[in-house]
């Protein structure tokens, strides 16, 4: 999470129904919005593994999977839930080399039914 960010209009809470997401675009850059009961959520939509769309997958609570290879991550901190959806050998690999990468999420707040993401 950055320190030094600007809270930037990202959506409106009406337009997110409890436990769905969509991809919305702040400062540029395409962010992830995700509603988990009353909370909302802030994340970049590009996978750290391969750059899927995770607007595109499927949320849980507040876990989003990746569309393209499984990769999970955790919306609350960013951390990673599961590496790509490999049996065995390769996510052992994957993970003693460390090539897991958390996604980058945001601080998020709602003003009246604005969603204000930091960027």
């Amino acid at each position: 999470m950055g320190n030094t960010g600007n809270f930037v209009p990202a959506g409106k809470t009406n337009e997110l129904e409890d436990g769905t997401m969509k991809a919305v675009l702040a400062q540029g850059r395409e962010i992830l919005l995700a509603r988990v009961g009353n909370n909302y959520y802030a994340a970049d939509n590009s996978c750290p593994h391969m750059g899927g769309k995770l607007s595109q997958g499927k949320l849980k609570g507040t876990v989003v999977t990746c569309p393209r290879h499984g990769s999970q991550f955790d919306l609350n901190d960013g951390r990673v839930v599961r590496w790509l959806k490999t049996p065995g050998l390769i996510s052992m690999v994957s993970k003693a080399l460390k090539l897991s990468r958390p996604l980058t999420t945001y601080r998020v707040k709602v003003e009246d039914d604005t969603i204000l993401v930091e960027i």
